[in-house]
């Protein structure tokens, strides 16, 4: 992983940090390297990371399989109480079966914590790998993902949303959403704050963890 790479991912972690409160059974989709988990274990009951390119592991509060979500994984019903993908839904052909698993695996008002890069981001990407300056990991797995999707496709899976705001200058895109019986919310505009940067102790953590 290049530098700039590393400060990127920094990045999606401070604006998911928030979200992720203590006690929570934690599921991280698309764990890579395992930052996030490695960063919040001390405050949850348990985290575990799935990702295709993952090996099997168990240390601590932190479980480690490799696969995906929904695959072959056997996961129990309600068993996690915040899910977080980071950068990861724009790489999955069916955001709705994802969307739907994420509801099967939380419990009622459990949370999935999303960043999704808008449509240009592949532009500034592929430049940015021609140039060498990250590694460009899985770039021609974007499937066209339009993020204006992400808030209906969770809607219909049984979410409701309960915060979306755009940062690294208005190129990306995070969502809250929340698992409800039925959805129904109106509309949440961005975060007028389009890089709010969290002040949560637990926030500042991540630097001195990745050595940004």
């Amino acid at each position: 992983m290049k530098r700039l790479d590393a400060i990127l991912r920094d990045i999606r972690i401070r604006q998911a940090l928030p979200f992720i409160r203590p006690g929570d059974r934690l599921l991280d989709i698309g764990c890579f390297d395992q930052t996030l988990l490695n960063l919040v274990s001390g405050r949850v009951r348990s985290a575990m990371g799935v990702d295709p390119l993952a090996q099997d592991e168990a240390r601590g509060n932190i479980s480690i399989r490799r696969g995906t979500v929904p695959g072959e994984l056997d996961l129990a019903a309600e068993s996690f109480d915040c899910i977080t993908m980071l950068a990861v839904l724009e790489h999955v052909p069916d955001a709705g079966a994802v969307a739907r698993e994420c509801a099967r695996l939380l419990t009622p008002g459990g949370r999935v914590v999303i960043t999704v890069p808008k449509p240009q981001v592949d532009h500034i990407l592929a430049l940015l790998t021609r140039l060498r300056l990250i590694d460009g990991m899985s770039l021609e797995e974007h499937h066209g993902y339009d993020i204006e999707q992400t808030t209906p496709v969770f809607e219909q899976a049984g979410f409701r949303l309960a915060k979306r705001r755009s940062f690294e200058l208005g190129l990306n895109c995070l969502f809250v959403f929340e698992r409800v019986a039925l959805a129904s919310a109106a509309p949440v505009r961005d975060d007028p704050r389009a890089d709010g940067k969290s002040t949560s102790a637990s926030a500042e953590k991540i630097t001195q963890h990745s050595g940004a």
